[in-house]
């Protein structure tokens, strides 16, 4: 969850466009990044492998969360249209940047370690940007009482991997375990190939 979106104000008003730091307006609008909009969801009807409906804070994401957050324009991305999409760089995100995945089996010893030290960093760096919920939205009281907890970088990539593949809370003690949202459905290529963009 953004840093920035995680006051009972957001949570309740259940909107999530925090201002850009370089113009100080929501989503970048000042400088033509993105705009605070409602968020689209699909009225595809659910498939008969998930029975519940209204009981997991990850459907419809995020609309249990936020009704309204940031929708970024042309190579712009991020929850304040901040950052550049994928394959781009620059000030204006204009500049075509290649990525080459390399192997870490062919890596020298001076890359191999820097690459641990990376990691080491990461485990021991507060993200600056996310915070991970201790608990559901409703424990929260509908937004009134937020439960939120800092997260170091490494861990937070782990987080998300939980979150994604977590047994389904149904309420009280009750779980239902049956389905892992991230690795026995059609979206197991797709998430773990943004995962991977996030993560480099």
């Amino acid at each position: 969850f953004p840093r920035a979106c995680v006051s009972s104000k957001n949570l309740m008003e259940k909107e999530c466009c925090p201002l850009w730091s370089r113009d100080g307006s929501p989503c970048g609008q000042l400088s033509g990044r993105g705009s605070c909009q409602d968020i689209l969801l699909s009225n595809a009807p659910l498939g008969p492998q998930f029975p519940f409906t209204g009981v997991d804070d990850r459907e419809s994401w995020p609309s249990v969360f936020y009704n309204r957050t940031c929708q970024c324009s042309g190579n712009f991305m991020g929850f304040d249209c901040g950052t550049c999409r994928f394959g781009f760089w620059g000030p204006n995100c204009t500049e075509r940047r290649l990525l080459v995945r390399r192997n870490i089996f062919d890596l020298t010893v001076p890359e191999k370690n820097k690459f641990l030290a990376y990691l080491t960093l990461a485990k021991h760096t507060t993200s600056p940007d996310y915070v991970i919920p201790t608990g559901t939205y409703g424990q929260m009281n509908n937004g009134s009482t937020p439960m939120f907890s800092d997260i170091n970088i490494y861990d937070l990539f782990v987080w998300m991997h939980y979150y994604v593949s977590r047994d389904t809370l149904l309420g009280g003690s009750e779980i239902w375990s049956d389905i892992d949202f991230a690795h026995e459905a059609p979206g197991f290529l797709p998430w773990h190939r943004l995962f991977l963009l996030l993560w480099e």
